[in-house]
C-alpha cells in the first residue's frame, strides 16, 4: 500500500493525484486491466469531519463503497446523495463531484478507478468554486 498523503506525485502522470494533501488516500492497488490502455487503481480514502475532496473528476470509472461514516456526494449529472456506510456509488468517467464527510466520524471509502494509462488519477475542477 501507498499512503498518498506523505509521498509527492513523481514524474509518471498516471501516478499523479491532484488529491494528495486534501484527503489522506491509500493506495491499495495499481495493476493493468484486461481491457486495453486502462489501469485499474484501488484507493482507501478517509475524509475528516465537515471536509470536502473538491470538485474534481477521473479520466474513468470510479466504483465505490462508503465503509464507515456518511458522505454528501455532490456530481454535476445528478441531484445530490447522502451515502451511508454499506452504500455504493458509481462516478462516470469525466464527471465533475465532490464528496463532504458530515460526520460525526472520519469517512472512509473504498474506490477502484478502471482509467486511462498515462493520466492522473484525480484533477480539480477549477470550473467549481
Amino acid at each position: 500500500m501507498t499512503d498518498q498523503t506523505t509521498s509527492a506525485a513523481d514524474s509518471n502522470p498516471q501516478d499523479a493525484d491532484e488529491l494528495r494533501g486534501v484527503l489522506k488516500r491509500t493506495e491499495v492497488q495499481h495493476v493493468s486491466s484486461s481491457i486495453p490502455g486502462r489501469d485499474i487503481v484501488q484507493v482507501l480514502t478517509e475524509i475528516p469531519v465537515d471536509v470536502s475532496s473538491g470538485w474534481h473528476h477521473h479520466p474513468g470509472e470510479e466504483v465505490g463503497y462508503i465503509v464507515a461514516g456518511k458522505v454528501r456526494m455532490e456530481r454535476d449529472d445528478r441531484t445530490t446523495q447522502v451515502l451511508n456506510a454499506g452504500d455504493g456509488f458509481l462516478i462516470p468517467p469525466g464527471v465533475p463531484h465532490n464528496a463532504t464527510d458530515l460526520g460525526p466520524d472520519t469517512g472512509r471509502m473504498l474506490s477502484t478507478y478502471i482509467v486511462e494509462k498515462g493520466q492522473p488519477i484525480a484533477t480539480l475542477d477549477t470550473d467549481h468554486v
